[in-house]
């Protein structure tokens, strides 16, 4: 008997999926664990995988949107009639939502459901159509956004990769199995690509991603739903350079900066467990965990996997998780598990020269710590002039939980911590 396909719902905050490319076409067999289709989520574009075993005789969207739990393909026995599962699947659908709806009519009028009737093709987006080559008519190159990542992070050409995807779109396995000293040479005669899609830029309107979307309403709702305050310091951080060092002349040792502060955050945090809580409305939720979210930026926007227990772990630890986790997030490969109960967050833009900044609070945590660089500066050390490295970090906190006093005692045990390092172990 047919089966229909929902969109399942692949993260604790999704409300719809986009479908990104079938990598299953009408008429093939699947079994369970083959690969439907790419989704992208509000949190990663993740592959859709097969648990029926069959025919796909139905594809619902071929691109686009779907909320969660419509209908997507049908997959049954080759030749099976599915159109009457179909209208009564749909029917059903439509009933719900009217009952869902009617409430509303009582608050305000409210626009129709959408359905999954596709739009008219506009002339600067023409509708998906087979094509021998992987572009558009505006000469954009048709590939998945994981297939994009994944051609960054290794630093390939998409130009020079074959699709193998719906319409010659380059999917994930045409970047996996891409070879580039196997790639054919640029022709003489072929138009260069502007600078802008060389960055992967397009400029005028661009869509926006389920991950934007979510990223957009989550940091409004935080930005102005808690109060924030913040609370900058500057450490100076001679000792934490010198301790690195020493720590770094071991052959089989490496650990950054950004290892070191997070672990003096997290030993403070747990001196100080007020800053390591969250907010819920009726009551705060205080952590016996600490487990550290730590931002890292991806093409399409910025992703915070955490590092559990991080006051339990060593910096050689420490630095290979947050390696791990960070690379798994830029090829959008984290898990959920990877991506949820953070109990704080550290947004470090150290790196890119940026002496001070404040963060908004990633929810549902009460802070976030803002780290600048380190720059060298005149400093007073014993009545006379010095050079000092010095660090500014920023504390936003939620003034629902965190007193000033509170996140002021925290920043002055981290603060002692960086400029005494075997403070940490005391």
């Amino acid at each position: 008997m047919a089966e229909i396909i929902r969109m399942p719902r692949l993260s604790d905050t999704m409300e719809e999926g986009n479908i990104v490319s079938w990598l299953a076409k009408v008429g093939d067999n699947v079994s369970p664990g083959d690969v439907l289709a790419e989704v992208e989520t509000d949190k990663a574009t993740m592959e859709l995988e097969s648990f029926n075993d069959g025919v796909l005789l139905y594809i619902g969207v071929k691109e686009g949107p779907v909320p969660v739990d419509g209908i997507i393909a049908i997959i049954g026995k080759k030749g099976e009639d599915y159109k009457a599962l179909l209208a009564e699947a749909q029917a059903s659908d439509g009933a719900a939502q009217k009952e869902e709806a009617a409430p509303a009519k009582e608050e305000a009028p409210a626009p129709a459901a959408p359905t999954p009737t596709p739009a008219p093709a506009s002339k600067a987006a023409p509708a998906p159509a087979p094509a021998v080559e992987a572009t558009n008519d505006s000469g954009r190159i048709l590939a998945s956004p994981l297939a994009r990542s994944l051609a960054t992070e290794k630093g390939y050409d998409l130009a020079q990769i074959t699709g193998t995807g719906d319409g010659g779109r380059i999917v994930k396995r045409d970047v996996e199995t891409h070879t580039p000293s196997a790639a054919p040479a640029a022709s003489g005669n072929a138009k260069q690509a502007p600078r802008a899609l060389q960055a992967d830029i397009q400029y005028g309107d661009a869509p926006v991603s389920q991950m934007r979307k979510v990223i957009a309403r989550r940091l409004s709702e935080s930005k102005f739903g808690a109060p924030h305050f913040y609370l900058t310091v500057e450490i100076n951080m001679g000792n934490a350079m010198a301790a690195r060092k020493q720590v770094n002349a071991h052959p089989d040792i490496k650990v950054s900066f950004n290892d070191i502060i997070m672990k003096a955050t997290a030993v403070a945090l747990r001196k100080h467990p007020a800053i390591n809580s969250s907010w819920h409305g009726d009551k705060i939720t205080y952590h016996e965990e600490i487990n550290i979210g730590v931002a890292v930026a991806i093409p399409d926007g910025l992703m915070v996997p955490v590092v559990r227990d991080t006051d339990l772990k060593t910096l050689t630890q420490i630095n290979a998780e947050v390696k791990d986790l960070a690379g798994k997030a830029r090829n959008k490969k984290l898990s959920t598990e990877e991506m949820t109960g953070n109990t704080f967050t550290i947004s470090n833009l150290g790196n890119f020269g940026i002496e001070e900044f404040t963060a908004i609070i990633n929810p549902p945590d009460a802070c976030i710590l803002a780290v600048g660089s380190i720059m060298q500066k005149a400093i007073v050390v014993d009545g006379e002039l010095a050079v000092g490295n010095m660090m500014k970090v920023t504390l936003s906190c939620d003034h629902r939980v965190v007193d000033g006093v509170t996140g002021a005692n925290f920043l002055a045990t981290l603060k002692g911590m960086l400029e005494s390092p075997m403070m940490m172990l005391a």
